[in-house]
């Protein structure tokens, strides 16, 4: 997880919901590339998987946006896409050929622990009232995420390994 040249100090609470749509965005962005690899590999469960994913990052960036829309209208953000990286989103290694969907559930269940990691450990550095408690939400949003998650994944059978289909795959002679 990068966050480069953000004073967390310094953040204001249009600032800070730029940067929480900004964060859910790469998420959302992520999960669509982690869809289209697993499209490649004709793996459809984690492909499903990642595209719920990514709808669901998508919904919770809609929000934000709107709460930013409410409050500020459409004024210049201070904070850019550039000045983040991996806050939320999965891992590109994350995703191989082949995993199985608790491979694919699991990696979706580290990213939800980073993004509550990233907002736990900035609570202490900001300043602003109204940006704690908005931090504050997010954080506890990612625990209800971990618990969306879990409950996903406490429903899959045993792991037993890739679930790739490999029908249209060229067969030796």
């Amino acid at each position: 997880m990068v966050v480069q040249t953000i004073e967390l100090e310094k953040l204001s609470l249009k600032d800070a919901l730029d940067l929480a749509t900004l964060i859910e965005e790469e998420a959302r962005d992520r999960y669509e590339e982690l869809a289209e690899q697993m499209l490649v590999h004709h793996n459809p469960l984690a492909q499903g998987f990642f595209r719920k994913m990514a709808v669901v990052e998508e919904k919770h960036r809609s929000q934000l946006s709107r709460r930013r829309q409410q409050l500020f209208g459409d004024g210049p953000g201070r904070v850019s896409r550039a000045m983040i990286f991996d806050v939320e989103a999965p891992d590109y290694d994350e995703v191989r050929f082949g995993m199985s969907p608790r491979e694919a559930f699991e990696a979706a269940m580290r990213s939800e622990v980073k993004a509550h990691d990233f907002f736990a450990a900035a609570l202490p550095r900001v300043k602003n009232a109204e940006v704690k408690a908005l931090f504050e939400e997010l954080r506890n949003e990612e625990i209800e995420h971990q618990h969306w998650v879990q409950t996903e994944l406490d429903r899959l059978p045993a792991d037993s390994g890739p679930e790739i289909d490999v029908s249209d795959e060229p067969v030796a002679h």
